[in-house]
């Protein structure tokens, strides 16, 4: 059974930083083509931010978090990372972790490529 796991989330002031982790289990990495995150803000769209490949080589982070956010992953740990650094009230919202077949990023432009799903974890940005 496929299954992730996000943490780290919480309440923190903007201009902090906090690390989002991802971990996997039911699978390794390799058997998907595209780890990436989502978030999801109240009475908005769920869109994708960030994807890192299995292997690790390629990377992709949303314009609107471009310079703020890195991703990043550690493949024997089968655990994946989101680095905020520098968080604004406008990025409060769930954030998802997901696996897809898909290449990053066409992976995260859209939830249609995604195969599954993590529960969640809040986010929340104070000024």
């Amino acid at each position: 059974e496929v299954k992730l796991v996000e943490s780290g989330g919480g309440l923190v002031q903007a201009g902090g930083s906090l690390r989002l982790s991802c971990a996997a289990s039911g699978f390794i990495f390799d058997d998907y083509a595209t780890i990436g995150w989502f978030r999801q803000a109240p009475g908005k769209e769920r869109e994708g931010i960030s994807c890192i490949s299995s292997s690790g080589d390629s990377t992709y982070v949303a314009d609107s978090v471009k310079g703020r956010f890195t991703i990043s992953s550690d493949n024997a740990k089968n655990t994946v990372y989101l680095q905020i650094n520098s968080p604004k009230p406008e990025d409060t919202a769930v954030y998802y972790c997901a696996v897809s077949p898909a290449q990053c990023p066409i992976a995260v432009h859209t939830t249609f490529f995604i195969s599954s799903w993590g529960q969640g974890t809040q986010v929340t940005v104070s000024s």
